[in-house]
C-alpha cells in the first residue's frame, strides 16, 4: 500500500504526550483538548486516566453510508461511539470540543493519497463532511494496568505499534481494505487478564483478535510496524492483538475516496465519557 507523508512530524512532535507533561494523565478530557488546541502533539496514549479516547474518519456525506456500512459490517476494528449531521464539527461525547481543532495531529486524504497532517483542519474543512468517532484501545488500557498486566509501549514512551494484516475486512459499497491491528507484548501469567478486561470493553474494540504468532496475520515482522512505533518484549511476552481504529484509514488508502479526514494513527481525540459507561459488566 502506498503510503505517502509529506511531512514526517519530528521527534519531538511524536513523542507520547505523557513524556510531555508527566502530569498528562491526571488531566481532564477539557484540559487536553485545550492542550492540542494550542499545539501539543504526541501519542495519547497514558492520557486522561479513565476517559475514553476516540480515532476519526470525516467523509463527504455521499461517502458517509458506505461508512456507517463499513462500520457495522465491521465492528471489531470499527465499533461506532458517535456519528455527526453532515458539516458539523461537535460531538455529543465532549461539551464544547472541536473535532476540527482538538486532536494532537490529523492527516488529510486526497484520492486516496496523503496529502497533509496538520494539527488543525480548519483550512482543510468542508459543509459536507460526515465524522465518525470509533472507539480506541487506548481506553482499555487503564484497565489492564488496574489489572497488572503491562503496558510496553507506555513504560517505553513510544507509540502502540500498528500493522496492516492480510485479513481483509467485509466490502461494504465502495470500501473495502484490510484489518488494521494494535499489537501488545503480554507476559503468560497476565494473559488472562488482558483478554478478560478488554473483552469487557466492546465499544473500544473488546477482546484480542489474534495472539501468538504474526505469521498468522501475515505480519512478516514486529519490528516494522506499518504505523506508530516499535516495542521491546521480554523473552517470555506473547504477541497479543487487537484490533485497530487505524482500520478505516487503510479502507481510505485501498478505496481511494475523493476526501477524507482522519486522526494521525496514536494521536487520538479525548471525550468527555468516562471508561464505566461502555463496561459490559
Amino acid at each position: 500500500m502506498n503510503r505517502t507523508q509529506p511531512r514526517p512530524p519530528t521527534a519531538t512532535e511524536d513523542r507520547p504526550v505523557v513524556l510531555v507533561d508527566e502530569h498528562a494523565h491526571a488531566w481532564s478530557p477539557k484540559t487536553a483538548r485545550a492542550r492540542f488546541r494550542a499545539g501539543l502533539t504526541g501519542p495519547t496514549a497514558g492520557v486522561a486516566a479513565g476517559h475514553t479516547q476516540a480515532n476519526l474518519i470525516s467523509v463527504p456525506a455521499d461517502w458517509a453510508y458506505d461508512m456507517l456500512l463499513f462500520c457495522q459490517r465491521n465492528p471489531k476494528p470499527c465499533p461506532v461511539l458517535d456519528v455527526t449531521d453532515a458539516g458539523a464539527f461537535t460531538t455529543v461525547l465532549a461539551d464544547g470540543a472541536d473535532l476540527r481543532t482538538d486532536l494532537p495531529r490529523y492527516r488529510v486524504w486526497r484520492d486516496g493519497e496523503l496529502a497533509d497532517a496538520p494539527t488543525d483542519v480548519r483550512a482543510h474543512w468542508r459543509d459536507d463532511l460526515v465524522s465518525f468517532l470509533i472507539g480506541c484501545s487506548f481506553t482499555f488500557e487503564w484497565a489492564l494496568t488496574e489489572a497488572g498486566v503491562p503496558i510496553r509501549h507506555v513504560e517505553q514512551g513510544r507509540n502502540v505499534p500498528m500493522y496492516v494484516t492480510s485479513w481483509q475486512c467485509r466490502p461494504a459499497g465502495r470500501l473495502h481494505g484490510p484489518v488494521v491491528v494494535s499489537m501488545r507484548p503480554v507476559p503468560p501469567r497476565h494473559l488472562s487478564a488482558a483478554i478478560r478486561e478488554s473483552s469487557l470493553l466492546p465499544a473500544v474494540h473488546g477482546g484480542p483478535v489474534h495472539c501468538g504468532d504474526p505469521a498468522g496475520l501475515g505480519i512478516d515482522d514486529l519490528g516494522r510496524p506499518d504505523f506508530g512505533d516499535p516495542v521491546d518484549a521480554e523473552p517470555d511476552d506473547i504477541p497479543v492483538f487487537w484490533a485497530c481504529g487505524v482500520t478505516p484509514q487503510a479502507a481510505v488508502m485501498a478505496s481511494r475516496p475523493p476526501f477524507a479526514i482522519t486522526h494521525a494513527p496514536g494521536q487520538m481525540f479525548l471525550t468527555d465519557a468516562r471508561d464505566e459507561q461502555y463496561r459490559v459488566a
